[in-house]
């Protein structure tokens, strides 16, 4: 026996409260949508609000899902950071400001996380604007990826961005996951065509950012290398670079002091990576067993770049020769050369002095026939603290190396400052003691002014 069943074909409408939900599901989209829109198109006051109010709204989308989870254990939604970090690397508007408020959030370990975790998707292999790229850069060098340990200690830390109400499971740092989002990110960056300005940004975030985390940072030595010949920032920022490869990685780089030699010109004075030029070269500098010849000529190099150097800078290269000396003690002889030049008249400033400064080959420099006249000159320098910091090279030498870590920080508004402080009891008006009230003889004054008695 058969019981036919009929199988009604009419759809069933949705409850109220679904239809009610679904509601408010289509005005949350569209809003979203806006507060994207905003980023992008509004005056930068507005944009920044955006971009607050759309991590707000994630974050919140974290510890309350508008889907169940089940028991997938921690959740974060990337379809909403995805979308946050493509305004934010945008090809067409320089956002700087945004990326700086976006860093805020990167003190949380998850954001920090899933924000690597979203770069590799969003970095295109081909030449892409010169804004995205600056965008980019700007992002990761506000982006920081701790080392292992720390990465464990992150995982214990209960301050979360989207930390959910009840968890099943806690948030895990995939240290090795996250590297590897970054070198693919690398990797790609590494193949584009970059102007001056992007170039030197560049190694800024390499230096400072990338460079601990590459898993071969030999690849890097023909990018160095070519960097390395290019002038001013630049060349001076490829060149920690290739001091890293060198001590850390065994990279061999014979011209290397020659390279050095040659960034010591007086307008790398008014750059503003001279402290770092200073601090490299003291560390390339720093063994005992470098030839006397190469450490003399740079000794002798930046004695003569005193005589134009700004006060500030005069003083670190002071304690730098200082500490040369020190190391090599052989280059005593260059303080008092009977036949390495000396200090004359204006015309013929250093007189006989055997060193040749448009030679490019520290070796062949001839500075071990010269002498620091240089320095003695200092010793009556307009400046007082300079005047009494060339005095070193008249008394014993000290047995430790003098300390250049604060000189490096040291800017010429603080000289400015501590020669005000200073109490000068005794101020010279006059080179020449007066016998009269007459001008002394041969002033040159008279040659201008004619004195007369007054009836």
């Amino acid at each position: 026996m058969y019981l036919e069943r009929t199988i009604s074909l009419t759809i069933s409408e949705p409850s109220p409260e679904a239809r009610y939900v679904n509601w408010l599901r289509n005005c949350y989209e569209e809003i979203w949508e806006k507060i994207l829109t905003s980023m992008e198109k509004c005056r930068p006051g507005i944009q920044l609000q955006a971009l607050t109010t759309a991590i707000k709204l994630m974050a919140e989308e974290g510890k309350n899902p508008l889907e169940p989870i089940g028991n997938l254990g921690y959740y974060f939604p990337l379809h909403r950071l995805k979308p946050i970090l493509m305004k934010l690397l945008s090809p067409e508007e320089d956002n700087a400001s945004l990326i700086c408020r976006f860093q805020e959030i990167i003190e949380y370990p998850d954001a920090l996380y899933y924000t690597w975790k979203c770069l590799p998707s969003l970095t295109p292999k081909r030449q892409p604007h010169e804004v995205y790229i600056k965008n980019l850069l700007e992002l990761i060098h506000k982006l920081s990826l701790p080392k292992e340990i720390e990465g464990n200690e992150m995982c214990e830390n209960k301050n979360l961005l989207c930390k959910p109400q009840q968890a099943t499971k806690n948030f895990i740092w995939d240290q090795a996951g996250a590297r590897r989002a970054l070198n693919k990110v690398w990797a790609c960056v590494m193949h584009w065509e970059l102007t001056p300005q992007l170039h030197k940004q560049l190694l800024i975030v390499l230096l400072e950012r990338v460079m601990p985390h590459l898993e071969k940072p030999v690849l890097l030595t023909d990018f160095l290398m070519d960097s390395l010949d290019a002038d001013g920032p630049i060349g001076l920022l490829a060149l920690q670079g290739v001091f890293l490869l060198v001590t850390k990685h065994n990279l061999e780089y014979p011209n290397i002091f020659t390279k050095l030699y040659s960034m010591f010109e007086p307008e790398i004075f008014h750059t503003k990576y001279k402290a770092r030029l200073f601090y490299l070269s003291d560390l390339f500098l720093s063994s005992t067993h470098l030839p006397e010849a190469l450490v003399a000529a740079f000794a002798k190099r930046l004695a003569r770049l005193t005589l134009v150097a700004p006060p500030e800078d005069i003083l670190i290269i002071l304690l730098f020769v200082g500490n040369l000396l020190l190391r090599h003690p052989g280059l005593k002889r260059l303080i008092d050369h009977p036949q390495g030049g000396e200090v004359s008249s204006e015309e013929n400033n250093g007189a006989g002095d055997p060193f040749l400064m448009e030679e490019r080959d520290p070796l062949l420099s001839n500075a071990l026939l010269s002498s620091l006249w240089e320095i003695k000159a200092l010793q009556w320098h307009i400046v007082p603290s300079i005047a009494s910091a060339a005095r070193f090279i008249r008394e014993p030498l000290p047995s430790v190396e003098y300390d250049m870590a604060s000189a490096l920080e040291r800017t010429g508004g603080h000289l400015f400052d501590s020669e005000l402080k200073n109490k000068v009891k005794d101020i010279m008006l006059t080179f020449e003691r007066p016998n009269s009230m007459s001008l002394p003889k041969g002033e040159r004054l008279l040659q201008y002014w004619q004195l007369t008695t007054m009836h």
